[in-house]
């Protein structure tokens, strides 16, 4: 942790701060270790303070060794307090996670105290997100343990899966499963989109009854030690028809298009139209809508995005996901994922589940 502390000071004067206060859930843990659900770490040049109340000062005091810890109540006063004592002019704080009713009260606070009137609010955007983006050998560790249970899931539940079940119950046998396989929790609610459901990308499990030869998505992801995993198959109950058997074959080709080729200091523009050309050229370009891919680690959906616009440098040590799909209304749909570490020579698939 202490690594991570030291990297992020050193971007402090660059953004012209003078501190940064962090209210990020997932950077907050990133930072400090702290795994509680509420906080603000304060970090300068000398001072790393973890502000949390009285549910969570002995766990904070156990997690983040490296914070002084501070027990507080509601309101703004402690920080106040820390402002007059560091001397901070210039405070960061992070713009997509605090609410403008928040910012507005904090910044009444602060012009209220006549001993701060010198003090900015400066919103920041990257504070943390930029190191994240970056997994050590810790998080690689943590996120192949994610990986592998949901990689077992998927092995153990889809042989299993019968004409005649519904949506849910395979859902929820995906879910116990990975459990059962080492996951403390999931990443996101499954998806399990039967037939006519799978052209929704984003199908929530339904009663609806799963029958033979038509395409089921599946869509899920473990979360241990607080990171995250996201995998997609695409099965069928029986046999598939020729239908299925050609949406496969292209969405398949155009993931391991992708996988097989993109190299490091590419764009994530460039990496998505790996997969996306394959696509276009057999016709169903307008059938793939969404980016190819997002980069996952304590968030599920985080940096680097990897979409037609997206300007994101892909670099040695980024994890990301590569799931193209194809959608076809009345039909239903085909979507294969896996997520990948990105090395000096190429992309190294961390996803083993059968495709």
């Amino acid at each position: 942790m202490r690594d991570r502390l030291d990297q992020l000071l050193t971007l402090l004067p660059e953004k012209e701060l003078d501190g940064v206060l962090i209210s990020v859930p997932e950077n907050r843990r990133y930072f400090s270790g702290f795994t509680g659900s509420a906080g603000h770490l304060l970090i300068t040049q000398d001072r790393a303070v973890l502000a949390t109340d009285s549910r969570y000062t002995e766990q904070a005091t156990s997690q983040a060794p490296d914070f002084n810890v501070l027990q507080v109540r509601s309101g703004w006063g402690w920080l106040l307090e820390l402002l007059k004592e560091t001397g901070i002019k210039r405070l960061g704080f992070e713009s997509r996670d605090m609410t403008v009713a928040t910012y507005n009260a904090l910044l009444d606070a602060i012009k209220e105290d006549g001993d701060l009137s010198q003090v900015s609010l400066i919103a920041t955007t990257g504070v943390g997100d930029e190191q994240r983006v970056f997994k050590d050998k810790e998080e690689l560790a943590l996120l192949q343990k994610a990986i592998d249970a949901s990689d077992a899931a998927m092995e153990a539940v889809c042989p299993t899966i019968r004409e005649g079940m519904t949506e849910k119950e395979v859902a929820w046998r995906m879910e116990v499963a990975m459990r059962d396989n080492g996951a403390d929790g999931l990443s996101f609610d499954t998806i399990v989109a039967a037939g006519p459901n799978g052209a929704m990308a984003h199908h929530s499990p339904s009663d609806t009854i799963i029958q033979a030869g038509q395409p089921i998505v599946i869509d899920m992801g473990a979360k241990v030690g607080g990171y995250c995993s996201d995998i997609t198959r695409t099965v069928v109950v029986g046999e598939p028809d020729d239908t299925f058997r050609k949406i496969y074959d292209i969405v398949l080709g155009a993931q391991l298009t992708a996988i097989n080729t993109v190299k490091a200091g590419m764009t994530g523009e460039e990496c998505d139209g790996l997969s996306r050309s394959v696509i276009d050229e057999a016709g169903y370009g307008d059938n793939f809508g969404h980016s190819l891919g997002h980069g996952v680690g304590l968030e599920v959906h985080e940096n680097p995005r990897v979409g037609p616009k997206s300007p994101d440098t892909l670099k040695p040590n980024m994890v990301f996901t590569v799931e193209p799909g194809i959608y076809l209304s009345g039909w239903g749909g085909v979507r294969i994922e896996d997520i990948v570490v990105l090395g000096e020579e190429g992309a190294t698939p961390l996803s083993k589940a059968s495709k």
